[in-house]
């Protein structure tokens, strides 16, 4: 049986108490660190740069599953890696050259994933995916927490599933965007994703971030 991650946004924790935050989720089990980087361009909100994700890994050593909503993307790729990213996601829409891009994150020595968005087609990156550690289905428009699941979103995780196998190759399948502990998320596994984004579904009134991130 395939081992589902938890990658926990951390936009929708507390950003003055963001240290405290991931020991929290460290504490939930989370598997990895999910990190948006908005640049008030390339999507309307503006979030965090490297400055900030250097300062956070001193309080974690879970992976920085880092989510680059940027253009242009690649003046910046050395910054994020440094700064500890480990798994950096790049948006096909916002690459010129992705294949080139892909391959400038390979050489600074992280895994690298491509995300598309609602309106964009898995066949963009047919000729990549053999090369992609992840490939993330947006299942909202970026730029947004809170926002609900787009169900047309599961036959898309499910054509990568089958383009993948057909191309003999395993990238992880990641889903961000309106994932909650209902059917979203066991239908997006059932299509063949194996990892899932949640933030506000973590974050929410009613419950600790352990006892969320254990439904």
């Amino acid at each position: 049986m395939k081992k589902i991650q938890i990658s926990p946004a951390i936009l929708s924790a507390d950003f003055s108490q963001l240290g405290n935050e991931i020991k929290r989720l460290e504490e939930g089990w989370a598997d990895m660190i999910h990190v948006d980087v908005m640049d008030g361009h390339f999507v309307p909100n503006l979030t965090i740069g490297p400055p900030v994700i250097k300062r956070l890994r001193n309080f974690t050593k879970l992976p920085f599953d880092v989510h680059l909503m940027i253009t242009p993307v690649n003046p910046l790729l050395e910054d994020f890696a440094k700064s500890g990213s480990d798994q950096i996601i790049v948006h096909a829409e916002a690459c010129n050259h992705l294949h080139r891009t892909v391959y400038q994150v390979k050489d600074l020595g992280c895994q690298i994933g491509v995300a598309l968005n609602p309106a964009t087609p898995g066949s963009v990156i047919e000729d990549l995916i053999p090369f992609l550690d992840i490939v993330m289905v947006m299942t909202v428009n970026p730029g947004f927490g809170g926002q609900s699941f787009i169900p047309a979103s599961i036959e898309k995780i499910r054509r990568l599933r089958t383009l993948a196998n057909k191309l003999e190759c395993s990238p992880r399948i990641e889903v961000d965007g309106g994932v909650k502990a209902d059917e979203s998320a066991q239908q997006s596994v059932k299509a063949g994703a194996t990892i899932l984004v949640a933030g506000s579904a973590i974050y929410n009134q009613q419950e600790t971030v352990s006892e969320a991130m254990t439904r």
